[in-house]
């Protein structure tokens, strides 16, 4: 399984990257994983701009930008997007890269961490209705970061002890959604080989 895990947030002081270096940690647990981070900063995306929706335009001339954000996206087999909550959604710059995309995540399965204001929860019900138009599978369970993310962990992304020892706390919900998603997408490249 090849899982990127993508920053959705390009702010200056971000702590955004400090949640996908403890996501990306725990999921090089997995077995048969191999797992790369992605940052948005790393693309950039102008404000898209495409007369038609990437899907219906065969005749498509991506912006060189956007070209090496897809050709990235097209490599792996499943995601987790980690997001912060911007007044009670998820950043525009992660929807401005989502509305490049056209099939590269389709048939794919997507997990969400989130933190900020109630874990980012009002970011990941956004996102589950964004994805399924890029004809992606959301894992149904998501890890929210209730903790400031900034006290919770540090800048190498190791969480703090204190809440390591809880017994179902972040790190034992965001183990089981990596499980799950690693099982979506054993499940969904398979079926993608018979009936791509």
């Amino acid at each position: 399984m090849k899982l990127q895990v993508i920053v959705g947030s390009t702010r200056p002081n971000r702590v955004t990257d400090r949640v996908a270096r403890w996501v990306a940690a725990e999921a090089r647990k997995l077995s048969d994983t191999s797992v790369e981070i992605v940052d948005l900063r790393d693309y950039n995306l102008p404000f898209f701009d495409e007369a038609i929706s990437p899907q219906y335009n065969p005749q498509r001339q991506p912006n060189e930008a956007a070209i090496k954000w897809l050709d990235k996206l097209a490599k792996a087999d499943d995601y987790v997007l980690v997001t912060p909550e911007y007044n009670r959604s998820y950043p525009a710059v992660l929807k401005n890269a989502l509305d490049y995309v056209a099939f590269q995540m389709a048939k794919k399965p997507v997990a969400f961490a989130a933190h900020g204001s109630t874990g980012g929860a009002q970011a990941v019900a956004h996102l589950r209705g964004v994805l399924p138009g890029l004809q992606a599978v959301t894992v149904p369970s998501a890890t929210f970061l209730t903790d400031r993310a900034s006290e919770a962990m540090d800048e190498a992304g190791n969480l703090n002890e204190e809440l390591k020892a809880k017994p179902y706390g972040p790190q034992t919900v965001l183990k089981n959604m990596l499980e799950a998603t690693k099982w979506y997408s054993d499940a969904l490249a398979a079926a993608r080989a018979t009936n791509p």
